[in-house]
């Protein structure tokens, strides 16, 4: 990380000298009411859906919720973290963690050297990323829904990236942009948002999925690697023979982690794919049946016209440049 920055960043706050002094943390700071839901209404300007604070240090942080996502990124040092009271995640310099907006979060405690930088996000931050990563990403989807609805599956996720140059270089020019308050700073946030996630998903195997019970979404996100990557053949008994677990098995997980069976998505990445050959290149109809894995024509112009109300030929004449 930038030097300057870092320095910034690593400057004792108010609250940390008088945790140095023999304090505690104060939840009174953080929190709405005597509880432990750390309230975003405190922890960002009015109008504002992203802001980011240095994590504080010098003692253990208490167990909380939080009414937004938060996204750590650990940029010197190391700060361990205990998710829903029995996850312990440590992370290291250049990772990145994601905490589910109602995930129970505690952090154990931090030194001087420990250098995080907590981004405190509304939910609706991510519309636009969701607009520029696809609405048909069935990854994307799985991801962020997770982080935003109440009850997900996922409390957190917890990227081990500290070698991925593109993805250091995003979160930093995101952490600069926020603290300088640039012109047009909302649609750079939000742009820079949008490419990280894409570069986190070109990078889902750096995903600690561990922690995750039994393995639950780490064999989710092989199925749907599966499918984003090789939807010409893909095969959910091959995903489950890899994972150790029988189909049916894993059918199931799929379907209650997604809403959608491995079969439905597949079909819709293999439309997805469809259209995109449709608009953007001059293949045959025919070679692009074949190409998303479909050999029965006449099923695939019935499934085609179902989702888009009108035959291949029709849909890509009305993408043609008139």
């Amino acid at each position: 990380m930038n030097r300057t920055l870092l320095k910034r960043l690593s400057k004792i706050t108010d609250e940390e000298q008088r945790l140095l002094n023999g304090s505690k943390v104060d939840m009174e700071m953080y929190a709405s009411g005597r509880g432990s839901v750390i309230d975003s209404a405190k922890m960002l300007e009015k109008g504002h859906l992203i802001s980011i604070r240095p994590h504080t240090r010098f003692a253990p942080f208490p167990k909380h919720t939080h009414n937004y996502i938060e996204i750590i990124y650990m940029c010197s040092g190391s700060t361990t973290h205990i998710i829903n009271d029995k996850t312990k995640i440590v992370l290291n310099s250049g990772e990145l963690l994601f905490i589910n907006q109602h995930a129970c979060h505690a952090i154990e405690y931090a030194g001087r050297d420990d250098i995080a930088v907590n981004f405190i996000v509304l939910p609706e931050f991510f519309d636009i990323t969701l607009s520029m990563i696809g609405p048909d990403n069935a990854i994307s989807n799985f991801l962020i829904s997770g982080l935003r609805q109440s009850n997900g599956d996922i409390g957190s996720l917890h990227f081990r990236v500290a070698d991925i140059l593109p993805v250091q270089n995003l979160v930093e020019n995101l952490i600069w942009s926020i603290v300088n308050r640039q012109p047009n700073y909302r649609r750079i946030h939000q742009l820079t948002m949008g490419l990280l996630f894409v570069h986190l998903l070109n990078n889902t195997e750096r995903l600690n999925t561990a922690y995750a019970p039994y393995g639950a979404n780490a064999m989710i996100l092989a199925c749907l690697r599966e499918i984003e990557e090789n939807c010409k053949s893909a095969n959910l008994s091959s995903v489950a023979k890899s994972q150790g677990v029988s189909p049916a098995y894993l059918s199931k997980l799929v379907k209650q982690s997604t809403g959608s069976s491995f079969k439905e998505l597949l079909v819709t990445k293999r439309l997805t794919k469809a259209a995109q050959l449709l608009r953007d290149s001059r293949l045959p109809v025919h070679d692009i049946i074949a190409a998303v894995g479909y050999d029965n024509t006449s099923y695939f112009y019935r499934i085609f016209k179902d989702k888009y109300r009108q035959s291949p030929k029709a849909y890509r004449s009305s993408y043609q440049v008139k």
